[in-house]
């Protein structure tokens, strides 16, 4: 279904190739998961299969695209339409109606579809999506979450042979990423769709995957089966982590597998429990929020929400899409609207927030430009910024333009930023899209020690591995309500939604890391 010969591009700004001489095959009727650390070449790799890259990015390519057994290598994106459905990192960016049913019937306008299959389709996508509620929303005013499962329900719509996606669950909270892996397997097995997508939580999607696509950072790409894979990757997921350390052979790529092998140390435990980590001790109340409430024209997003945050405590916000964690966000900063209710600061302490559409805070013409005018702001010594940089997502040239990085690393550049400054309060809204399993772990790894300085942090995640790594406290929403509040180890192993894969390979032991695992089988 797919064919790659010798490709090879480059960004015309840069002399260094960002894909190397690739050639390889997929078959129809595959799921292949393209993995590799962030700014690897995903998206480029992605970019080629509809010539999106070169035709809208610039640059050099070289080599040969086969398509359903025609040549499609000069070919203009909008010939391919109908062949290729293509979802990118920002889903928002691909919006061009102003109402969820209006998107999800444009494509097919465009292509000269009759109004009564445009119709029975439109039904069809709101309903196999899940978004049939949101029909008459405007896009601008839904969640992250949300649109991402419009936009990839506006490309479903017109039922193309390839769908390719970038970051699909990235948003999305653990219950709509199952509901999304589904809707791919069902047209895989039953549509024989040719399905690529590249993931940066591949705990979701591992066990769907037939093959993996690994793309390293010198451009080259190995295709082979997905076990394969895993096993020679330098990014695995937590699952294939903890069993390359505990020897399990063969390599399980789900839980069910993994638990068979972790059966014997669930014994042990049972008849001796290990002791694990307690929760961290938090200082004084750094913000004090009392019946927040939040309205938009079709909705109550936060229904009186009451929350206090601590010193040294680092707090995961957590619940479905649309649940209200990011509208209680933008409260708790003073930016975004307050209906009712109060937040207060005792003492003189910053409030910053990343939001999840980062790059907005980007606006000079290079990643250098960024890192000193942020020094210069934060009033820190040179060279700050670009530190933290590195430690989130090494290898960023200085003159690179920040909207020409993937969104990854446009990520990791505005946590350096709002980072570089040491905010008492940080506010961080999904903060790990588009960061791959080593950029996370340094993400947490910061954020612990900016909880040991006394600085408050509160994270709005669907990422359970990384609330079971940083995060002390959890708070869930739903409705825009608080409906459950407590410690991380309380809160999230005992969730059939929540829990982490080491939570759930070790249930009924509240174990939640691997390496909270490996210590207690020790």
């Amino acid at each position: 279904m797919i064919r790659l010969e010798h490709l090879s591009f480059r960004y015309a700004s840069s002399p260094t190739l960002r894909l190397d001489d690739v050639t390889l095959d997929i078959d129809e009727g595959e799921l292949a998961l393209v993995l590799g650390p962030t700014g690897s070449g995903k998206t480029t790799l992605l970019g080629c299969f509809n010539n999106l890259v070169p035709r809208f990015t610039g640059g050099i390519r070289h080599g040969r695209v086969h398509l359903a057994g025609q040549e499609t290598t000069h070919l203009l994106p909008r010939e391919l339409a109908t062949t290729v459905g293509y979802v990118g990192q920002d889903p928002s960016a691909s919006f061009v109606t102003d109402t969820v049913e209006e998107e999800l019937a444009y494509s097919m306008e465009q292509l000269g579809f009759p109004a009564a299959e445009m119709r029975r389709r439109v039904e069809e996508t709101m309903d196999l999506m899940g978004i049939s509620d949101l029909r008459g929303r405007a896009l601008r005013k839904l969640s992250g979450g949300q649109q991402q499962r419009v936009a990839i329900g506006a490309v479903l719509a017109s039922s193309p042979r390839i769908l390719v996606l970038d970051e699909p669950t990235s948003a999305l909270d653990p219950l709509a990423a199952e509901d999304v892996l589904a809707i791919l397997g069902r047209l895989v097995s039953d549509l024989g769709t040719t399905v690529v997508l590249a993931e940066h939580r591949m705990e979701r999607v591992v066990e769907f995957a037939d093959s993996a696509i690994l793309v390293s950072p010198d451009g080259r790409t190995v295709h082979d089966g997905t076990r394969q894979i895993m096993r020679s990757s330098p990014i695995r997921p937590p699952l294939v982590e903890l069993a390359a350390q505990q020897n399990w052979d063969p390599l399980p790529l789900s839980i069910r597998d993994s638990r068979r092998h972790a059966a014997n140390q669930r014994r042990i435990w049972a008849a001796d429990p290990p002791v694990l980590p307690g929760a961290r001790a938090h200082g004084d109340v750094a913000l004090r929020a009392r019946g927040v409430l939040v309205r938009y024209p079709q909705v109550v997003a936060v229904r009186q929400v009451d929350l206090d945050l601590h010193e040294g405590e680092v707090t995961a916000l957590m619940g479905r899409n649309g649940s209200g964690k990011s509208s209680l966000l933008w409260a708790l900063h003073g930016a975004g609207p307050l209906d009712g209710g109060a937040v207060s600061t005792p003492g003189e302490r910053t409030v910053s927030l990343v939001p999840q559409s980062a790059a907005d805070l980007l606006y000079l013409s290079s990643v250098a430009a960024e890192c000193s005018d942020a020094d210069a702001a934060a009033g820190v010594s040179a060279g700050t910024t670009r530190t933290l940089l590195d430690r989130l997502s090494p290898g960023i040239a200085p003159e690179a333009h920040p909207r020409d990085l993937s969104e990854g690393q446009k990520l990791s550049l505005v946590l350096a930023i709002e980072l570089a400054a040491a905010p008492r309060v940080l506010l961080l809204d999904e903060p790990t899209r588009g960061l791959d399993y080593t950029a996370k772990r340094h993400l947490g790894n910061l954020l612990r020690r900016l909880a040991d300085d006394g600085h408050t942090i509160v994270v709005a995640t669907h990422d359970v591995e990384l609330v079971a790594d940083c995060c002390s406290r959890v708070v869930v929403m739903a409705e825009g309500e608080v409906v459950s509040d407590g410690p991380a180890r309380e809160v999230l192993p005992g969730s059939a939604l929540l829990a982490t894969q080491v939570a759930k390979i070790a249930n009924p032991v509240p174990v939640m890391t691997v390496e909270e695992y490996t210590d207690a089988a020790r």
